[in-house]
């Protein structure tokens, strides 16, 4: 098959992925230049479909664009065989995915995560389900995204904020096809092999899609439709460890200093420099589910005169999981536990007998969570493309991306006790848990409680606890193009534009909590099971040596524990939260957290763009490419609660008191239950910047089939979206005194009490910036169809986002109200183990009191540091169909790609985290399809391997770990029937291939999660 060639840069802009409708360009290049329609009437065309036609124009689509970029396409609506886009770009070099749940959601290019990464569709900014800028690909049907690319080397008039790169999702355009009327409908069962080892977990799922596009009105009137749906059962077992963030001396070597730390914040001295980490602890679960995704498109074009085109079109998606998790979690007890017989691998605990004493919190909960995670995005839009002159083109874009997600994570853990029949039933604390981590295998465990842990006369229900994350996000965006032709020697056109954008994001936590985690609890006593609300669950496969464990049906446990009815989680203070002024006396319970992280954070941003498109010779060689620079005016703001108190002296006790302060700007908040705290005030806090950001692209055509392209450009991405909401706050040291019987001598625990703080976030926080080089060969096949493409590209990152701690921090200096002093009350010291505390008074019987000053301590934070460094690399991608071997074999094709990259950048983490290499970098990334077509029969086997790597897994809180190398296999066969029918079956993970992960090294096991494999079976008809 024949190749067509450009001859002017108009064509480069029209393949390249240009951001808005190309129809009318078409007819202005005509115009411009006479030999390129002689040239499109030269072009041969020959009808090829299936996989080999979407490499075709993926390959063409790359060879004449004006940037560094990878290319993947369709002929028509879902012609992508993949679940999501998530799957669909990873086949393109230098891009990987990190798995959740079992498949491709977050994806990463050349090293870097998905913060990184900036997503458009149809040249819209796409917002997030994920509370950040990365767009959660799996949220993307394949089957209503007509083409993508991946822009590697920027141009001045593409958005900013692709330090990484920019993901390009583009839906149909019915004036565009040859056809007039097409329709296509796919229709897939599935089935997971896994399924049967997850108690009540579905084991067959299905995936089915419509399309259609017609023209009508003499071909000036498009309309595209399309629906895609995705029922899938969410399967997996999985063991995962906890983070080591404990220090005790468990071997008692004299001189061992092997835990100190040159890094750390804390002083030599300070450190525990004989001590070894010990885990928090680990869980084993069974998870299960339903996942269901509801996608749909639509478009209509009108293009009543030749030289105007106006479009309308629209995107949703809305995705909902209903998950649960079961099994059991050992809190292993911290540094109070009584351990014998330690294993010690690299200062780090890996195993050994974990004891409960009196003042050990070591326990096993049985688990019975229950998650549902309901997701929509949409994305609006219209857009007028208007040749107004020969020489001058405009086009006008109207744009609104939406999401909103409702997460509600439920818990409903269970303890063992001695007697579950008992009036007053008490919990078991004859605790012993032996264990030893084995690396990248399950580890061997033993427990003195396991035969009680399916016991319906031990278990007991002790706590339940919900805690929903309801986020929104929504972005209007205006934007203007014009592009200015002209006839030199040098330039052939001049672009230029402007964008304007309103975000604003809102998160809002809720909670609801009854019960206790720990123990027993008297006032919200445990729920005892019957034979209707529980069942016995055993563990299978690779995890059947696991003891068994009750599997609790939650609907059921907290009707029978809240016959009234089920409380419902509230955003609110908590009644025993410091501020309230109309709680309970003996109210002890705060939950302001719920109402301090919720929020709002606003962003505008105004950006203006100059560009010119070069297409010249120089000594006979001709060159193509752009040169511009992009202005980009920021503003982030973000609502908060700020403290406004102030501390006196308590007339009845003599203590320093905290007390709302007017003048401060306190006012009376009202939470959903009716609660008021008058300890904040609320506040904007607001920053702004400025950016300019130039960019040049230029394309060396060395030979008919072999050209050379460089590139260089500054770029910047600014910090996920929920980092700017501001969240500070602030804490006073509890001192204690205590004063000796006889000598009457008063002793603090500290001479001063220390004032401490944190915020994760901060609306200060700067964009990422980098600036980085692309150089790229690619030849493309004379006798065959396919390329080989050698590239190369360095990156300079200037900073990254870090929490870190400044100490000592003025805290009054920035604007946080603090006490000089604190005034501490004096108890005598205790003669005995257990004796309650006895406050001593002075003659009159007041209270013995002692100010204690205070003094600036630790403040953490979020900032961008100076601290960056390079990225580097090299990628290599061949791609040929076979087409000149004899016969059969002329469908014989292969699609391959390497990826080395390499950074000096190296991020540790804290708690017994180290990770070596930055977030998202996996060193090897390879692909390789190997597929052959012949007569209606098409089959392929791909894979994707990549390097181990660090990211992010969730535990009981999110924890950074480094996930093992991994390797997934597909597989797919297809046969045309006719023209109309074709059939198709699939293999996703082909291997079972699971996801693994350690901390510091590898005998320290984070994850062993597998997901099963899933089968395919469908059909496919065309008209």
């Amino acid at each position: 098959m024949k190749t067509f060639k450009p001859s002017a840069i108009t064509l480069a802009l029209l393949t390249s992925g240009l951001v808005f409708t190309s129809y009318p360009l078409l007819a202005q290049d005509s115009a411009q230049n006479s030999d390129q329609g002689k040239q499109e009437e030269a072009i041969e065309r020959i009808e090829v479909r299936g996989f080999s036609s979407s490499l075709i124009q993926s390959l063409n689509q790359k060879r004449f664009g004006d940037t560094v970029s990878e290319q993947l396409s369709a002929d028509d609506l879902g012609g992508l065989p993949d679940v999501s886009m998530a799957d669909a770009l990873t086949r393109l070099p230098g891009i990987s995915a990190v798995r959740t749940g079992g498949q491709a959601a977050e994806i990463n290019i050349r090293g870097l995560s998905g913060d990184f990464v900036f997503s458009t569709l149809n040249g819209r900014e796409q917002v997030s389900t994920s509370g950040s800028r990365s767009i959660e690909f799996d949220q993307y049907p394949s089957e209503l995204i007509n083409s993508a690319a991946v822009y590697k080397s920027p141009k001045a008039s593409l958005i900013e904020g692709g330090v990484a790169g920019t993901v390009e999702l583009q839906t149909a355009s019915a004036l565009a096809k040859d056809d007039k009327h097409t329709f296509d409908a796919n229709v897939r069962g599935m089935f997971n092999d896994r399924a049967n080892e997850v108690a009540d977990a579905e084991e067959f799922g299905h995936r089915l899609s419509f399309s259609y596009q017609g023209k009508f009105l003499d071909d000036t009137l498009g309309v595209s439709l399309g629906y895609a749906r995705l029922y899938q059962p969410s399967v997996s077992t999985q063991f995962i460890g906890f983070a080591y963030n404990a220090e005790v001396d468990v071997d008692g070597l004299a001189g061992d200093e092997e835990n100190y730390n040159p890094n750390s914040d804390v002083p030599r001295e300070d450190q525990c420099l004989e001590c070894e980490l010990i885990s928090e602890g680990f869980e084993m679960q069974h998870k299960g589910g339903e996942e269901t995704r509801n996608g749909y498109v639509a478009a209509i074009e009108w293009a009543p005169l030749d030289n105007f085109t106006l479009k309308a079109d629209a995107f949703v998606s809305k995705f909902d999981s209903e998950a649960f998790a079961r099994g059991f979690r050992v809190k292993l007890g911290g540094v109070n536990t009584e351990i014998y017989n330690p294993v010690v691998v690299n200062n780090s605990v890996v195993g050994g007998t974990f004891v409960r004493s009196d003042s050990s919190e070591t326990r096993i909960e049985l688990v019975n969570d229950d998650n549902q995670d309901f997701d929509k995005v949409e994305s609006y839009g219209i857009n007028a493309d208007w040749q107004i002159t020969d020489n001058f083109a405009a086009q006008f874009d109207i744009a609104l991306s939406k999401a909103n997600s409702n997460f509600r994570n439920g818990l409903l853990w269970s303890l063992v006790g001695d007697d579950a029949t008992a009036a007053s039933p008490r919990f078991d604390e004859n605790i012993q848990i032996s264990y030893l981590l084995n690396g990248m295998d399950l580890p061997d465990l033993q427990f003195n409680q396991a035969d009680a842990f399916n016991d319906l006369d031990r278990v007991m229900v002790s706590k339940y606890g919900i805690y929903p994350y309801v986020n929104s996000d929504e972005l209007d965006a205006y934007r203007a193009d014009f592009q200015y032709f002209i006839d030199t020697d040098f330039i052939s056109s001049i672009e230029f534009g402007g964008r304007y954008s309103d975000r604003t994001y809102s998160n809002d936590r809720s909670v609801f909590e009854y019960g206790n985690d720990q123990a027993f609890s008297s006032s919200q006593p445990p729920l005892r099971l019957t034979d209707d609300l529980a069942e016995v669950v055993n563990w299978q496969g690779d995890f059947a040596y696991f003891p068994n464990y009750l599997s609790i049906d939650l609907g059921k446990a907290l009707q029978a524990w809240f016959p009234s009815g089920i409380p419902q989680p509230a955003q609110t203070w908590g009644a025993g939260d410091p501020g309230v002024i109309n709680g309970p006396d003996d109210a002890t319970v705060s939950t302001a957290w719920s109402v301090l992280e919720s929020g709002d954070v606003f962003e505008t941003v105004s950006a203006a763009y100059l560009m010119a498109n070069i297409d010249t010779e120089i000594g006979g060689l001709p060159i193509t490419g752009n040169i511009g620079v992009r202005y980009v005016k920021s503003k982030q703001s973000s609502t908060t609660l700020q403290r406004a108190t102030m501390f006196v002296e308590d007339p009845e006790t003599g203590q320093d008191v905290e007390v709302s302060d007017p003048t401060a700007g306190a006012q009376n908040i009202v939470d959903e239950l009716g609660y008021i705290n008058n300890f904040y005030r609320p506040a904007i806090l607001t920053y702004e910047y400025t950016d300019v950001l130039p960019s040049i692209n230029l394309n060396f055509q060395l030979t008919d089939n072999s050209q050379l392209r460089v590139a260089a450009a500054r770029v910047m991405g600014r910090a996920p979206i929920n980092r700017f909401a501001a969240n500070a706050s602030t804490n006073v040291e509890l001192i204690s005194a205590t004063q000796n019987r006889d000598s009457g001598e008063i002793t603090l625990s500290n001479q001063q009490a220390r004032i401490s703080g944190s915020s994760n976030n901060s609306p200060y926080l700067d964009p990422f910036y980098a600036t980085q080089y692309d150089i790229s060969y690619e030849h493309y096949f004379d006798d065959s169809d396919g390329a080989i493409v050698v590239a190369g590209f360095y990156k300079n990152i200037e900073s990254f986002i870090e929490n870190i701690a400044i100490e000592p921090y003025d805290f009054e200096g920035n604007g946080f109200v603090v006490p000089d002093s604190v005034t501490v009350p004096v108890f005598y010291e205790a003669d005995y183990p257990g004796q309650a505390p006895e406050p001593v008074v002075d003659n009159t019987g007041a209270p013995v009191t002692v100010t204690v000053p205070t003094t600036d301590g630790r403040y953490e934070t979020a900032i961008n540091n100076a601290r960056g460094g390079y990225i580097r690399g090299i990628e290599l991608a061949y791609t040929q169909i076979y087409s000149d071997l004899p016969g059969m074999w002329s469908g014989l094709g292969v699609n391959a790609s390497y990826s080395y990259t390499e950074s000096e950048i190296q991020r540790t983490v804290g708690n017994g985290v180290y990770a070596s290499q930055l977030p998202g970098l996996s060193e090897n990334v390879a692909t390789m399809t190997l597929f052959w077509e012949y007569e209606g029969f098409e089959t392929r086997v791909s894979g994707r391997y990549r390097d181990a790597f660090v990211s992010k897994q969730v535990a009981v809180n999110d924890q950074t770990v480094n996930f093992d190398s991994e390797l997934v296999v597909d597989y797919q066969a297809s046969y045309e029937i006719n023209d109309n029918i074709s059939v198709l079956f699939q293999i996703n993970n082909l291997t079972d291939e699971p996801t693994k992960s350690y901390f510091t090294s590898p005998e320290q096991t984070g994850t062993i999660q597998f997901f099963g494999t899933q089968y395919f079976l469908g059909m496919t008809y065309s008209l």
